[in-house]
């Protein structure tokens, strides 16, 4: 009897991963909104990251750990740095300074439709007239909400700022895709510890532009905000996410995505005050019906698992 309870919690493991890397990643939506008014945005993503791998190494090194490259992995590597923190990161920032933190949220649930959508292309699953339905509805609340979203003191363009999101969430579909296949050959840690660095080495070269501004104080609760972002968010986050990808497929994995619109719009009710209009309400219904509706499995049809392909 306690071997099976050990094993249950053992099989959940993963799962509470993933909920506990969402909680995490929705409270970034709160804690860049806040840093970015305080400091540049590309001083927080480079402290961040800069954070994270200080964070990181010493466990990296302490563990020992060993990984199985095979020729041509450098390429997959460098995807994954550049998908996310790099590109993912760069279009966030702008886009948290266009649109409020609820809105851009809410856009994170087509995530698990572009992963889909990318296991199609590039890992040869095939699905069927449902998630193609889906992902049509569910695009259709996306433009409803950019597009009628009216500007205000903590969205003064959400147009551009929502379609900036979608971008990164393209890059984060790109990120969960290639975790996925380096995580058969690589530990979560390592991976995460690639993205760290990649992304202080991005965010570096970024502050000695023309575009990166160096702060001139330090105030103290913003400071343990971006300290938060690089030690809970990007090591937890991303080591959790990573983790748990390697245990259960992939489109699996991605649907807990989902759960980060609702922590995201509590958590910003709760803290920034954020609210939404009813026609956003009703775009964001229509966001999560179209995920509903590309996750739902035909009656008729078998599972196809989920595998990558080396």
């Amino acid at each position: 009897m306690l071997f099976k309870i050990l094993r249950s919690l053992s099989a959940m493991l993963p799962y509470l991963a993933l909920t506990l890397a969402m909680l995490l990643w929705a409270s970034s939506f709160i804690a860049l909104k806040y840093v970015f008014a305080v400091f540049d945005p590309v001083f927080v993503l480079f402290a961040r990251m800069l954070i994270a791998s200080l964070c990181v190494l010493p466990l990296i090194l302490r563990a020992g750990k060993r990984w199985r490259y095979q020729a041509g992995d450098w390429k997959w590597l460098l995807g994954l740095g550049l998908a996310e923190p790099c590109l993912y990161f760069l279009f966030e920032a702008k886009a948290l300074m266009l649109t409020s933190a609820s809105q851009a949220a809410v856009i994170t649930a087509t995530l698990p439709i572009l992963v889909t959508a990318g296991a199609m292309l590039f890992l040869a699953e095939r699905h069927g007239r449902q998630v193609w339905a889906g992902m049509v509805v569910s695009f259709a609340g996306v433009l409803w909400l950019t597009v009628g979203a009216s500007s205000s003191a903590d969205a003064p363009n959400p147009l551009l700022g929502n379609a900036l999101e979608f971008l990164a969430m393209v890059c984060g579909a790109g990120y969960m895709l290639i975790a996925k296949k380096l995580s058969l050959r690589y530990s979560a840690l390592l991976l995460t510890g690639v993205q760290a660095l990649m992304g202080s080495l991005w965010f570096g070269i970024g502050m000695l532009t023309p575009w990166g501004q160096w702060p001139d104080t330090l105030p103290f609760w913003p400071s343990v905000w971006v300290v938060y972002l690089g030690a809970c968010i990007t090591l937890g986050g991303y080591g959790l996410y990573t983790w748990a990808v390697g245990k259960v497929d992939v489109a699996r994995a991605a649907s807990f995505i989902n759960l980060i619109p609702v922590f995201s719009v509590a958590l910003a009710w709760l803290i920034l005050g954020e609210m939404l209009n009813l026609s956003q309400w009703l775009a964001c219904a229509l966001v999560f019906g179209g995920v509903l509706i590309s996750q739902k499995k035909p009656l008729a049809a078998a599972p196809v698992p989920v595998t990558a392909q080396n």
